[in-house]
């Protein structure tokens, strides 16, 4: 697809941005005052999000210091940040971020002065989930040239408005994509805090070495199972569908708080039916008000699908990989898993 004038709109609460990325352009050789540029003797890391926020602890250890920019239980979507969160970004050795996440967050990093820029999207490649919440008989077509050109741009700027053609952020719910976000952290961290550049080397090896059987348990896990389809709150898990060969339907697009159409609804409850869908995926950090309605109108159950973007005592586990197992559980008993 061409990039259109919609890639300059934000969409629902992300801002999309064209698929360069800009890697690891950004990051220059160290001098040796590296650690002592930040306010702790540490190699001080300013992590956006959660997902983020593991990674620079599992693969930093003793050698970092990570702070995150979004508080355990906020929508990271909606983040807007404080003086103090800025200016604490200008004193970091690193900062950490996904972009396309977090219009404020992308907007303060590029104006920051720190040292190493590590942007996650660039370290693993971002796909267009497509039309995550439109009929299905659109997806996909080619635009024509020409004459209609013109509307069909302003008609894909509508689509974009509700959430479509965005390229979809939500990579670390796929372990094998995460995986090569954290090898690509790590080569970062080693190059900007020479010093340590062993231990994080070890600690990405072990980080690696976990993701990996993370990614086995789902493939075992989800190999056989009644239906491949589930339904959730939000778009977030497009990535892991398309890893164990699941069909995500979202109640809403990318973003977590739109609420759907009464035809979305409907065209959902028939699905169901149809695919033999049990249940309707909310997740811990937004409403579950529409997916519960959804679920008693069609006759179906809820659980928890937690597309992990913080930690919160209502987490069902106390770091990425304990949720990610909780959520296979979650998947293995809505999928009917043999």
């Amino acid at each position: 697809m061409g990039v259109m004038n919609v890639r300059r709109r934000r969409i629902s609460g992300i801002a999309v941005t064209a698929a360069t990325a800009i890697g690891l352009g950004t990051l220059s050789a160290c001098s040796s005052d590296s650690s002592a540029a930040g306010n702790t003797d540490k190699f001080d890391v300013v992590a956006s999000f959660y997902p983020m926020q593991y990674l620079a602890e599992q693969i930093g250890g003793d050698h970092v210091n990570v702070t995150s920019l979004t508080e355990p239980g906020q929508e990271p979507h909606d983040l807007e940040l404080s003086a103090k969160q800025t200016a604490q970004m200008g004193e970091a050795d690193a900062v950490l971020y996904l972009k396309s996440l977090q219009p404020a967050v992308d907007e303060a990093v590029a104006q920051s002065d720190v040292k190493t820029k590590i942007d996650a999207a660039g370290l693993t490649k971002l796909e267009d989930h497509g039309n995550v919440e439109h009929d299905h008989d659109h997806g996909g077509e080619e635009h024509a040239e020409g004459e209609h050109a013109e509307e069909d741009a302003h008609a894909e700027e509508e689509h974009a408005e509700e959430g479509e053609h965005a390229l979809d952020p939500h990579v670390w719910l796929d372990p094998v994509k995460f995986a090569e976000i954290a090898e690509g952290v790590a080569k970062s961290f080693e190059k900007a805090d020479p010093d340590h550049a062993d231990d994080y080397r070890k600690n990405a090896d072990a980080l690696a070495k976990k993701l990996g059987g993370l990614d086995t348990a789902y493939k075992d896990g989800l190999k056989s199972t009644d239906t491949k389809v589930f339904f959730t709150n939000h778009a977030a898990f497009g990535y892991l569908a398309e890893r164990y060969g699941l069909t995500q339907e979202a109640i809403n697009g990318l973003d977590p708080e739109s609420e759907p159409s009464p035809a979305r609804i409907k065209e959902l409850q028939t699905e169901a039916k149809a695919d033999g869908v049990t249940t309707v995926f909310y997740e811990t950090l937004v409403s579950d008000k529409t997916a519960k309605t959804l679920a008693k109108d069609a006759g179906l159950k809820t659980d928890v699908l937690d597309p992990l973007e913080g930690i919160t005592d209502k987490s069902k586990g106390d770091d990425y990989l304990a949720v990610m197992e909780s959520n296979l559980k979650a998947l293995e008993t809505a999928l009917g898993a043999k």
